[in-house]
């Protein structure tokens, strides 16, 4: 008796079996799960991306002042100083090297921020994140974190006859810039709010200074 027929019929069972498991090939996954969750991203509606461009620009709000290094430095070998354009208060660009070998250099500098409760209130705060870390609560200088981990690293003084004899100008220099082992801010800490942080500073040396 001939195999043939039972041969034909398991061929036929094979070819039925391969063509249920490769039919799920047709589908894309997430169809098929949409069947038993009820849900579907493919189905989502899409948006052009420049779908009313006109009404989503993100515009910058009224009054807003453009800076002009934007987050890009001038100079591969400057920071970004976060000049606002137009400032007439806003001194020429200068380097440490600068302050050292002219200390007077900015002691002409004008502070265009009055200490009023406002400024205190806003240079204790940043202050208070920025260098305190290093100068102390207190600004003495060994009071800071790093006092305690490096007490060989402690930092200036700000309450000592020689920082209170710096000028606001020079003050503000040494924000910007930087000096010795403090790096610079320039890039961390606004125009305005670095004299912000003056008149703070100001405050802690009991007002003394010019």
């Amino acid at each position: 008796m001939s195999d043939r027929p039972l041969i034909v019929r398991r061929s036929k069972w094979a070819v039925l079996v391969l063509l249920f498991l490769t039919s799920g090939a047709c589908v894309p996954l997430d169809d098929a799960m949409a069947a038993i969750f009820g849900r579907s991203m493919r189905d989502q509606r899409s948006f052009d991306p420049y779908e009313n461009a006109q009404q989503n620009a993100l515009l910058p709000p009224e009054g807003a002042v453009p800076f002009a290094s934007g987050n890009m430095a001038a100079d591969p070998f400057d920071v970004n100083l976060g000049q606002a354009e137009g400032a007439t208060d806003v001194p020429a660009p200068f380097t440490q090297l600068d302050m050292v070998n002219d200390p007077a250099l900015l002691d002409g500098l004008a502070n265009p921020v009055p200490a009023s409760p406002e400024s205190l209130a806003r240079g204790e705060e940043l202050y208070t994140r920025t260098c305190s870390v290093c100068h102390g609560p207190d600004g003495a200088g060994t009071t800071g974190n790093i006092f305690e981990v490096h007490p060989a690293m402690a930092a200036y003084p700000l309450r000592g006859e020689r920082a209170v004899a710096y000028s606001e100008g020079y003050l503000y220099g040494m924000i910007r810039v930087g000096r010795g082992l403090m790096p610079p801010y320039g890039h961390q800490i606004g125009h305005y709010d670095r004299w912000h942080i003056v008149n703070y500073v100001r405050q802690l040396q009991g007002g003394a200074g010019n």
